[in-house]
């Protein structure tokens, strides 16, 4: 009696466990058709696809995964660039999650061109140049990239809230590039922002705190987004989410290790994304110097921003006040 009990129970741990496998599939392939559906060209521009191969990456060391995370736009003359730069760090072993910010200003030595700003590599050589920057000026190896167009991040919020993610705007914000397809228009105060208007949020500058501002918010969004992902009505529709964001996304990352990673991370989520800032709000650590080709820079004492990097991502800390914003304005 005890040992049919014990296949009976067995049977069911062993049929759920299909049953689950089967409606994550399933959920996966409804979120990537819809998306495929909803834009011209579900694999993106071809030319992305060299980035791939080009990609030298590492595996990742001591259970740490290092993404380079990429928000990417196009200018009217259909080249991509990219003004979000973080560095995203999933610690599988000890379930901790961390996000640095590298902002786009950042004046640093790109190999085979000389110093400009951080964003210039990826313009010039698309992901893996901008790998081989980081590696050389902050001696942090890169194992898989991700890049996200703003249409992309538009309906991941949308499918993950589709009532919105609170945010608390701070203030009015304001601005209008038509050009740009840029139109943000919030008013102050908590409400419930729609994936149009995360997006705004996220990339509104126009004001005292410029990038500085704007990184702060980046960081603020994605603790939202993951917040909002991990809540018990949301968990059911990670398989859905993550096919919807697949058609959006340009990545060497396989679907097997982002299955993988995802498990993991929702098996064991962190109860926050530590974060911090390039450059660290550190005595002497960066200023702004105009450069006549390039405008305005965030030079940067180099040794001062690669300790510091260093300590938060491999020692798990960062030297006080690394994380703070700054309320320096840039134009």
């Amino acid at each position: 009696m005890k040992k049919r009990n014990l296949r009976l129970i067995l049977c069911l741990i062993l049929l759920l466990f299909l049953i689950v496998i089967i409606f994550s599939f399933f959920q996966y392939w409804s979120g990537k058709r819809a998306a495929e559906e909803r834009i011209n060209n579900p694999k993106q521009d071809p030319g992305l696809e060299k980035y791939d191969n080009e990609f030298k990456s590492t595996n990742p060391v001591d259970g740490k995964l290092n993404l380079l995370l990429l928000g990417e736009d196009s200018t009217e003359q259909g080249n991509s660039r990219t003004d979000t730069i973080m560095i995203g760090q999933y610690d599988v072993d000890n379930g901790r999650a961390k996000l640095v910010s590298i902002m786009r200003d950042t004046y640093v030595n790109i190999p085979g061109y000389g110093y400009n700003r951080i964003n210039a590599a990826y313009a010039k050589g698309g992901p893996e140049l901008l790998r081989q920057t980081i590696r050389s000026n902050f001696d942090i190896d890169i194992n898989y990239y991700v890049i996200v167009n703003f249409e992309g991040f538009e309906h991941i919020i949308d499918t993950i809230a589709p009532e919105g993610i609170e945010i608390d705007v701070e203030k009015q914000m304001t601005y209008t590039d038509n050009a740009g397809g840029l139109q943000i228009n919030l008013q102050s105060g908590v409400q419930n922002l729609n994936g149009a208007d995360v997006l705004g949020y996220a990339r509104f500058r126009y004001d005292g705190e410029s990038d500085f501002g704007r990184v702060r918010r980046q960081q603020q969004v994605i603790s939202r987004i993951k917040d909002e992902l991990l809540s018990f009505k949301n968990i059911l529709k990670v398989p859905k989410v993550v096919g919807t964001v697949m058609p959006y996304v340009n990545t060497n990352m396989s679907e097997k290790d982002i299955g993988r990673y995802a498990f993991s991370f929702l098996s064991d989520p962190p109860d926050q994304i530590e974060t911090m800032r390039i450059p660290v709000d550190l005595p002497g650590a960066f200023s702004p110097e105009t450069h006549s080709l390039l405008g305005e820079v965030l030079e940067i004492d180099e040794d001062i921003n690669r300790q510091a990097l260093l300590n938060f991502l491999e020692n798990g800390n960062s030297l006080d006040g690394a994380n703070d914003n700054s309320q320096l304005e840039i134009q």
